[in-house]
């Protein structure tokens, strides 16, 4: 069934895992297929996620904090989720978003507010929202705090 908006969220998920591109990524959100302002490419993802990820477990947590990953496995990934929440929240990107040229926007293209941040965030460090997407490149992360991964 769908709305008058589109598709409901859950029918979009499906056809975005079945891979039916008949719309150009983005523009059911009202973005341009591609320069700035288009949806991110998965790369690009991946790579600021690698970044950041790196520079959280290995040059905050074990360097700075000097938490051994052996007897501190999740400080990782909590320094990773105070990284998100304060520069996402802040900046509207991390900084291995910044070094790929990509950010986080609210739906109507400004910096998402901290409620879905948080809800981004949380979302995110349980990695399962992050690996389903709909045909936008949208997780449930995303989905589900309102925002969309774009390039600058």
């Amino acid at each position: 069934m769908t709305t008058r908006q589109g598709p409901r969220w859950t029918q979009s998920l499906l056809i975005g895992i079945r891979g039916d591109d008949s719309d150009a990524q983005g523009s059911r959100l009202g973005l341009p297929e591609k320069g700035p302002g288009s949806v991110a490419s998965w790369p690009r993802r991946i790579g600021a996620i690698t970044i950041d990820w790196m520079i959280c477990t290995w040059a905050i947590a074990q360097g700075l904090l000097r938490l051994p990953a052996i007897d501190y496995p999740l400080a990782g990934l909590g320094v990773f989720a105070v990284t998100c929440l304060l520069l996402i929240g802040t900046t509207g990107m991390t900084f291995g978003m910044r070094l790929t040229g990509i950010r986080v926007a609210a739906l109507d293209g400004g910096r998402p507010a901290f409620v879905p941040v948080v809800v981004r965030t949380l979302l995110l460090c349980l990695a399962l929202p992050a690996l389903v997407w709909d045909r936008d490149r949208r997780g449930l992360h995303d989905r589900a705090a309102g925002t969309v991964v774009v390039h600058l």
